[in-house]
């Protein structure tokens, strides 16, 4: 794991920021790229007497860099609370791993766990699905076979010819349940094309069938099975525009801005109608933490980015036949 650190001083508080690189077990590849490393930003909050830690992952896809989300938590003033962040930074990854490092920062000072401090009930093992990436339908159906054991698995695809890769990954794995997540790579057509066997498939919600720019198209069109919102979906602003063409919103910390944002789009996302998933982008137990409690009864929980990592943090989250348990003090909260 390469670090690098730069440090922003208060006299109250001391903020530390580490780039951290953390290797891929294997190749993992989506519509938009491959990659063999996860490159993630870890913030460490000191009030000289505890820490708190968050992580968040910077994606280029909403603008982000390791730069630009560093530059973000460097220009914080002196005072920070988790208040005052949602004036001071907009929903994304740097606020992201402020928020979650003060969450951790106050558990800390209260010897209590994060969830007490929420008014949450105390979180329980989630089961998570397990990501196979996008690759040849005969690569897809050996992954599919390989961890066909587990309960949930989700496919990336989203090219114009995934028909075969859907026919292989059921194949390879009978008895799985699949979601399906389209990184905004089809278009109006493909996706109505493909429809109807997503259900013939068994396959139990689709993610961002179409670009969040475009997906306007699917207010008219069916949906025979769940159509879940990611990239068209960041924080509680983004419900209104989600109506009459999302039936699931997917939370994610690095879209939120944070837990305190993502517990209070899940609220209302809930009160308004919409099933809940709770996803991730590919980083360390550190970053899956806080979501653990946001997954809580969730339609589908999608926290395996710590399974991908040939290298996770010294003291990881546990993932076995239950699902994902939710973090030990040690590691956060």
């Amino acid at each position: 794991m390469n670090r690098h650190l730069c440090e922003v001083e208060s006299l109250a508080m001391k903020i530390k920021v580490s780039s951290d690189v953390f290797p891929l077990a294997q190749v993992f590849t989506i519509s938009r790229g491959s990659r063999t490393e996860a490159k993630v930003l870890t913030v460490r909050i000191t009030d000289g007497a505890v820490t708190g830690w968050g992580e968040c992952v910077p994606y280029a896809r909403y603008g982000e860099t390791l730069e630009s989300v560093t530059q973000e938590i460097e220009a914080l003033p002196d005072a920070i609370s988790r208040e005052a962040l949602y004036d001071l930074l907009p929903a994304g990854a740097a606020r992201n791993a402020v928020d979650c490092a003060l969450w951790d920062l106050e558990a800390k000072r209260a010897g209590r766990r994060v969830w007490e401090l929420a008014g949450l009930a105390a979180p329980e093992p989630e089961i998570t699905a397990y990501t196979l990436s996008l690759d040849t339908a005969e690569k897809m159906r050996a992954q599919a076979a390989e961890h066909a054991h587990r309960p949930l698995l989700k496919i990336k695809l989203g090219t114009p010819d995934d028909m075969p890769r859907l026919e292989a990954v059921r194949a390879g794995a009978p008895s799985s349940k699949i979601i399906v997540d389209a990184n905004e790579g089809w278009s109006a057509e493909v996706y109505a094309d493909l429809a109807p066997h997503l259900v013939r498939l068994g396959v139990a919600l689709v993610e961002q069938p179409l670009p969040a720019g475009e997906d306007e198209a699917l207010r008219g069109m069916a949906r025979p099975v769940p159509v879940c919102a990611d990239e068209s979906c960041h924080d509680r602003a983004s419900l209104p525009g989600l109506k009459g063409k999302y039936d699931v919103v997917n939370i994610k910390l690095d879209k939120t801005g944070g837990l305190t944002e993502a517990l209070a789009l899940r609220r209302d996302a809930l009160a308004l109608g919409y099933d809940v998933m709770v996803g991730c982008m590919v980083g360390s137990s550190l970053a899956m933490a806080p979501a653990t409690l946001v997954a809580q009864g969730a339609l589908v929980t999608d926290l395996d980015g710590p399974l991908l990592l040939a290298e996770d943090r010294p003291v990881p989250l546990r993932f076995d036949a239950a699902g994902v348990h939710p973090p030990d003090a040690a590691l956060w909260g």
